[in-house]
């Protein structure tokens, strides 16, 4: 079973501290990220929100913030309700100027059910590419 974590990394040609007002501020999250009822970078704080499968299944996320140090990093828990696993994601930002590097590591993926593709690295890869590579990107540098 494969256990090496999936990162993804690009640079963002925005500074860090609206990398991170856009990864810890729900208004801001709501436009290029998920639908959240709340959201608050303190760890401990719980949150939630459907996600789709490949075939429009919809699959509700439940995460825990583990850890928080602004503008720099932002962890949290990642699980499927109704489905065993749980994986662990990293966002960490590092400042290059008025540039970030932002470095997504999402850690656990082998204990999802390998059964479903939608819980494939590849399906993860995809998706993190895309959120870090078009949505974020495009919030951030649109600014």
């Amino acid at each position: 079973m494969e256990t090496k974590p999936l990162i993804v990394e690009r640079t963002l040609n925005a500074p860090a501290s609206r990398v991170w007002q856009a990864l810890t501020e729900n208004d801001k999250m709501k436009e290029w990220y998920f639908k959240l009822d709340s959201f608050e970078p303190r760890v401990g704080f719980e949150f939630q929100f459907y996600g789709s499968g490949s075939k429009g299944e919809k699959y509700l996320h439940l995460c825990r913030i583990t850890a928080v140090e602004p503008e720099k990093k932002l962890n949290y828990t990642w699980q499927y309700d109704g489905f065993p696993g749980s994986s662990e994601v990293s966002f960490e930002l590092f400042p290059e100027g008025d540039k970030t590097l932002v470095r997504i590591t999402h850690t656990g993926l082998e204990t999802f059910p390998q059964d479903n593709p939608d819980f494939a690295t590849s399906s993860f890869s995809a998706g993190w590419n895309h959120i870090l590579g078009i949505s974020l990107k495009e919030y951030v540098e649109k600014q």
